[in-house]
């Protein structure tokens, strides 16, 4: 399946704040981490990239972020060239990483404003106080990180990030390693980075993350994007939905004139799937039941199921070995 962002002779969307073009990156082992991506990315959007280990996801993020440089194409983040222009690129882009490098020995507060200075950034207590306390981290403002929680700490990374005020907002796994119930709350935190106007730019190996979180969906595959697709549409146009009956009384087979559809009988015959479009004004789910009676086949349950993003996603990567 073909990606489908802008080309490099198009031009790019009127709000992207993210723009690559062409981008390569070949390291001196040889290995080809990427290879020609073109992508945009909207301002105010939450864009999800997913890929298996060793996709490319980490050396995309790395040199839109300034930690590598290219080997060929170009990036711009908020209009500057990544590499020509890298500190006024930088100074748009807040990073979270996935593992934590915080010295531990600082306290919360301590390590929001220092960060902050390192972007050149004038003390502004009120600003730092908000984020701290946005982030449900304001009764721990003078403890030292070291004290925290792992959920705690994955905060903190977060508020380091935000401190400087970015436009775009890098997250690395930023559920990585945290129980079910802080993850919903990272969730929402998310959402709202997103509604003050934040550009957030997600990876995980959740996917229901990016299936709860995402406006758009990447998927990197061997240094290729193979699919850039709003998350609904890309739903819409590869996930499919299923119909299964279960049986009254078990099938030995099919019968011959019912072969021809979209049907699967389970081993034991207790029940039976259908496969169909739910885009299609006429499912033929009416139809499909009237020739079933008619064979005399009864069922006493009915369920549907939706393909999940997840099954999308493990279907595209299988399809581009």
């Amino acid at each position: 399946m073909n990606a489908r962002p802008a080309g490099p002779d198009q031009q790019p969307a009127p709000d992207a704040v993210v723009r690559v073009r062409g981008l390569t990156k070949t390291y001196a082992s040889g290995f080809q981490a990427l290879k020609g991506i073109d992508l945009d990315i909207r301002r105010g959007e939450i864009f999800a990239l997913l890929g298996p280990n060793g996709a490319g996801k980490t050396t995309l993020i790395s040199i839109l972020c300034g930690i590598v440089n290219p080997t060929s194409g170009t990036a711009h983040v908020d209009g500057h060239d990544v590499v020509r222009d890298y500190r006024a690129a930088r100074s748009r882009i807040g990073l979270v990483p996935q593992e934590l490098t915080t010295d531990v020995y600082e306290t919360v507060r301590d390590t929001a404003n220092f960060s902050r200075g390192l972007f050149g950034k004038a003390p502004e207590p009120a600003l730092v106080e908000r984020i701290l306390r946005d982030l449900a981290l304001w009764e721990k403002r003078d403890a030292k990180i070291m004290t925290l929680s792992g959920g705690m700490k994955r905060r903190v990374l977060i508020a380091k990030a935000l401190s400087h005020e970015p436009r775009v907002l890098f997250l690395d796994e930023p559920t990585a390693g945290v129980d079910v119930d802080l993850r919903r709350d990272m969730w929402r935190l998310v959402q709202g980075l997103r509604e003050s106007g934040v550009t957030i730019i997600l990876t995980t190996h959740y996917i229901e993350e990016a299936e709860e979180l995402a406006d758009r969906i990447g998927v990197i595959n061997h240094g290729e994007l193979i699919v850039v697709d709003d998350k609904a549409a890309l739903m819409r146009r590869l996930g499919k939905r299923q119909l299964t009956l279960q049986m009254r009384a078990p099938l030995a087979s099919l019968p011959s004139d019912l072969t021809a559809l979209d049907l699967e009988l389970s081993t034991d015959g207790g029940s039976l799937t259908w496969t169909f479009d739910a885009q299609r004004g006429e499912t033929g789910i009416a139809e499909l039941l009237r020739r079933l009676a008619g064979h005399g086949i009864d069922f006493k349950d009915l369920s549907t199921a939706e393909t999940s993003l997840e099954e999308i996603f493990v279907n595209l990567v299988r399809s581009r070995p």
